[in-house]
């Protein structure tokens, strides 16, 4: 599946009518959703290596920006014009003022209860030899900030820069990332430009070349190792659950898929269903506060409670 995915992801946004296709005819093999949480509680109490996808629903909770639908300009800028090589290339202080503002905004945000659930969720597991693993699209680091460990950051991080010359990656939480941008990077659509000469932008400590953030633009494909780890983690686990994603950017909106293709159990927790939902064995509601409700009972067992939850968990 995968494999498919490192040819296509280029072209990210995924047909909504294809993804529907193939959900519906996955769905048609395996039955109509029902509701059963007593069913969904034995599968995730039996299950020994889970993982979890989440996306940027997850930290809008948190007031992250989203940068989708109306809210998808920053200044008068559409968000998706400025994360791309090319914007980069052309105006590399832009870009960075961009991504500064970004990163000084996520610095004032707390991970919210699907944050902490999830990461306490790892915890538990780990004394209860449970793997779980953590697959994120989101890039702001908000699941290690609040605990999580065994994260793949599949889209990269804000916190991470790479040299355009060397390569070389490191993790950088300096605020400011420079000190030319300090104060920069305001999102009013009057705001002016700073206009930074390059020389003054950030440089690698090894070879001074132009640093850039470590993220997945468009029109880039994701980093082959990660896909190789993403793979791996994919084709060994026995239960998937997928956490405010809309599941319609590739390669991303086809992992849960692929687990569900070999029948593993998929829970799904959005607000409202997603293109691919059908395909799935799924669960879903409000995520914050359904997968926030995940606790530990008297006996020591973990397990996630009906409270504001829409079940829809098919045989």
């Amino acid at each position: 599946m995968l494999k498919f995915a490192r040819v296509v992801c280029n072209s990210w946004k995924v047909s909504r009518d294809l993804l529907i296709g193939y959900g519906t005819a996955m769905a048609s093999t395996k039955g109509q959703p029902i509701s059963d949480m007593a069913e969904f509680r034995k599968v995730f109490q039996n299950s020994k290596h889970i993982v979890i996808l989440t996306g940027a629903g997850v930290s809008a909770e948190s007031g992250v920006p989203t940068f989708r639908g109306a809210g998808g300009f920053w200044r008068t800028y559409q968000a998706t014009n400025l994360a791309t090589p090319g914007a980069f290339k052309r105006d590399p202080s832009l870009v960075w003022e961009f991504y500064h503002y970004r990163r000084e905004l996520v610095l004032t945000k707390k991970p919210n209860p699907a944050h902490v659930a999830i990461a306490e969720l790892q915890k538990r597991s780990s004394s209860e030899q449970r793997r779980v693993i953590l697959i994120t699209q989101n890039i702001d680091g908000l699941h290690q900030k609040a605990g999580s460990e065994n994260v793949i950051e599949i889209h990269g991080s804000l916190f991470k820069t790479r040299c355009t010359e060397c390569g070389n990656v490191e993790v950088n939480t300096k605020s400011p990332i420079c000190p030319a941008l300090e104060g920069k990077g305001a999102p009013d659509p009057d705001a002016d430009s700073a206009d930074i000469k390059v020389e003054d932008l950030p440089h690698c400590n090894s070879c001074k070349g132009l640093l850039r953030p470590h993220v997945v633009w468009f029109g880039e494909s994701l980093f082959d190792d990660v896909l190789d780890e993403v793979d791996e983690e994919l084709n060994q686990c026995d239960l998937c659950l997928v956490v405010g994603t809309s599941s319609i950017v590739y390669p991303a909106a086809m992992f849960a898929p692929q687990v569900a293709a070999r029948g593993v159990p998929v829970a799904e927790f959005n607000l409202e269903p997603t293109p691919v939902t059908e395909s799935f064995k799924t669960l879903w509601g409000n995520y914050s506060s359904s997968f926030g409700t995940l606790t530990v009972d008297s006996s020591g067992n973990t397990f996630i409670s009906k409270a504001s939850v829409i079940p829809c968990w098919g045989k």
